[in-house]
């Protein structure tokens, strides 16, 4: 069994709930998964889940804890319902998108989508308060457990381009303006953003107005934040 660390944001396949009760969902993959193996990690909608059980048509078994219902939109899926799906990443497998946990920091609504002048389509999302600092432009950020980029970004939203294969080989071309959204930041500016509110706290901000020190302020005027 190789050993799974985390995702990429790149979406293998989309598929579609059976059943939900119980705290479990029961989810029938577009193609049969290659090879499954019992309690490997799973995204769905980029909520990283733990496979139960595999029926004998393929169709795959979750439980779902009461705290990932709360902090995402699982507890909103009905039979019927699509959703992007993602193996867990293996050491040694490459790497094409971005690092995501599968941990859902917030749950976003879409102000709404559109095509832009230049042909695009831009998908835009209204920031849920206290997650403004997870987003750079241009960085990157997942939606539903999409790997994207910062297209735009303003105090009330910020937006993401769609290219033709996430529309095709993702949910997110059905979410328009009011549905619900799961969001993850960056991690690496998560462990950045964290350092430094931590060594803010431990100096008492002292330095802070030192020209050349190194700040919270500084590093997200200049995009690391």
């Amino acid at each position: 069994m190789r050993r799974k660390i985390v995702f990429t944001g790149l979406i293998q396949q989309i598929g579609t709930v059976v059943s939900v009760s119980n705290s479990r969902i029961l989810i029938r993959p577009a193609r049969r998964i290659e090879s499954p193996v019992i309690g490997e990690s799973i995204a769905v909608n980029g909520c990283c889940l733990t496979l139960e059980r595999v029926t004998a048509a393929g169709e795959l078994s979750f439980f779902t804890l009461a705290e990932t219902l709360r902090r995402s939109t699982l507890a909103e899926l009905s039979p019927g319902s699509r959703v992007n799906m993602e193996r867990a990443l293996a050491a040694g497998d490459r790497l094409g998108g971005h690092l995501v946990q599968g941990h859902v920091d917030a749950v976003a609504v879409v102000d709404g989508q559109f095509v832009r002048d230049d042909g695009d389509v831009e998908l835009g999302i209204v920031i849920p308060d206290g997650f403004a600092p997870e987003l750079v432009e241009k960085g990157s950020i997942a939606v539903d457990g999409v790997s994207l980029t910062v297209a735009a970004l303003t105090e009330r939203t910020f937006s993401v381009c769609l290219i033709p294969r996430t529309l095709a080989d993702t949910v997110l071309g059905s979410r328009i303006s009011g549905t619900r959204v799961n969001l993850e930041g960056d991690i690496i500016g998560k462990y950045v953003r964290r350092f430094f509110e931590l060594s803010r706290a431990s100096s008492g901000e002292k330095n802070e107005s030192s020209s050349g020190s190194i700040t919270y302020e500084k590093l997200r005027e200049a995009g690391f934040l």
